[in-house]
C-alpha cells in the first residue's frame, strides 16, 4: 500500500473523499437506512425480494467474485502463487464434500458460517492496521486491536448466548446457540469497559499530543455501530443483512478496485489491464453477472425460492438425492469457501515491500 496517496495529516488509504464514501461511510449509511425502515423489517424474519437481490446477489455474492481480480485474473499473481491458487479450491472442495458426507448439511453450513465470520472479523482488523500504519508505538495501542476484535465478537457472543433470533448467517441453526443470560451480561460488561478505555485513551492522546486519527476512529465507530445494531439491537433479517453485507461488501469491493489499479500502475501494465480496459462498469458488470449465474444455479438445483428472479434456471432438475447433494452443494459453495481462504493470503505484503 506504499504507493497509495496519503494525506499529510491523516493516513487515508487513497484519499479523504474516496475512503470517506466507499470505505468508511457504508456502515453509517446502512444504519440510517435501517432506522428509516418500517418496524416490521427491523424485527422480523421477513426479507423483501428487492432486498435479497440487492444485498445478497449484487453485493454479498458479487464481492466474493471480486477476489478474482487480485488472483486468477492477475497474470503476475498467477505465476507467483500458482500452487496456492490450485490447492485452495481443491482443498476447499474436498473438505466440503467430506463435511457434507460425514456430518450432513448442517455440519457443512456451520463450518462455512464460522469461516465466513472469521473472514468478516479479519477484514475489520485489516482496515485498522492500514489506518494505523503510520502511528508510532505508544501506550494503550493494544486497545485498538482489542476493541476492533471485540466490536465484532461481542455481538456474536450475544447472538450465541440468546434464544433463536429472526435471522441466521446461512441457514437456520448454523450457529450453536444457548440462552444464557449470565454469559450475555458478562460479555456486555467487558464490551462497555473496552469502549470506555478506548475513548479515554483517545481523549488523553488528543490532550497530550494533539493527535487524532480520524479514519481509524471512523472505522472503529462504524464497526461498533454496524455489528451492534445489526445483531444485538435489531432482530430482523433485513436489518441484519443490510448492516452486515453493506458494511463488509462495499468496502471490500472498493479496496479490490484501488489495489488492482495501483498494482497495474506499479507494474506499468498496458491498456489491456482488465480494470484499465473496462473500467468500473466492466468491473461491477462482470461481478453482477457471475453472482446472478451462481445464485441461479443455487435456486434451480437446490433452493427453488426465487423463481421470479431466476426463471430460466427453473428448468434445471432440483437435486434432492443425499449423495448428489453432498457433491453438489460444496461445488456451488466453492467460490465462497475459496474467497474466504484466499483472502487470508492475498493481502500479505512481500518482505521486501
Amino acid at each position: 500500500m506504499s504507493k497509495l496517496a496519503v494525506s499529510k495529516s491523516q493516513p487515508w488509504i487513497r484519499s479523504a473523499g474516496f475512503d470517506g464514501l466507499w470505505l468508511l461511510a457504508p456502515p453509517f449509511l446502512a444504519l440510517l437506512v435501517v432506522l428509516l425502515l418500517p418496524a416490521r423489517f427491523q424485527a422480523s424474519a421477513s426479507m423483501p425480494l428487492w432486498g435479497w437481490v440487492v444485498l445478497v446477489v449484487l453485493i454479498d455474492v458479487a464481492h466474493v467474485y471480486s477476489t478474482l481480480f487480485r488472483t486468477y485474473f492477475d497474470a503476475a499473481r498467477r505465476r507467483e502463487q500458482q500452487r496456492l491458487l490450485w490447492l485452495v479450491p481443491l482443498g476447499c472442495y474436498a473438505a466440503g464434500v467430506a463435511l457434507h458426507q460425514l456430518g450432513g448439511g448442517l455440519v457443512f453450513w456451520r463450518v462455512l458460517a464460522y469461516l465466513a465470520v472469521f473472514h468478516f472479523i479479519r477484514q475489520q482488523y485489516g482496515f485498522l492496521r492500514l489506518y494505523a500504519r503510520h502511528e508510532p508505538p505508544q501506550p494503550g495501542r493494544w486497545l485498538d486491536t482489542a476493541l476492533i476484535y471485540y466490536a465484532t465478537l461481542y455481538p456474536l457472543l450475544y447472538w450465541h448466548f440468546s434464544a433463536a433470533r429472526n435471522f441466521n448467517w446461512f441457514i437456520d441453526g448454523d450457529f450453536v446457540q444457548r440462552d444464557w443470560p449470565i454469559g450475555r451480561a458478562v460479555a456486555t460488561v467487558l464490551y462497555t469497559l473496552l469502549i470506555g478505555l478506548y475513548v479515554a485513551k483517545e481523549i488523553r492522546q488528543w490532550l497530550t499530543v494533539r493527535s487524532f486519527n480520524a479514519p481509524r476512529n471512523l472505522l472503529m465507530a462504524g464497526t461498533l455501530l454496524s455489528w451492534y445494531f445489526g445483531i444485538v439491537y435489531f432482530n430482523g433479517d433485513l436489518a441484519f443483512t443490510l448492516l452486515n453485507v453493506v458494511s463488509h461488501g462495499i468496502p471490500y469491493l472498493a479496496l479490490i478496485w484501488i489495489s488492482r489499479s495501483i498494482s497495474a500502475r506499479s507494474r506499468k501494465a498496458g491498456p489491456t489491464s482488465s480494470l484499465q480496459k473496462y473500467g468500473v462498469a466492466g468491473f461491477l458488470g462482470l461481478l453482477f453477472v457471475l453472482a446472478y449465474v451462481e445464485e441461479g444455479f443455487w435456486d434451480g438445483l437446490v433452493w427453488r425460492e426465487h423463481g421470479t428472479v431466476f426463471g430460466w434456471f427453473q428448468h434445471l432438475p432440483q437435486v434432492s438425492q443425499p449423495t448428489l447433494v453432498a457433491w453438489l452443494v460444496p461445488l456451488l459453495a466453492l467460490p465462497q469457501a475459496t474467497h474466504y481462504v484466499l483472502d487470508g493470503f492475498i493481502w500479505r505484503r512481500p518482505k521486501s515491500a
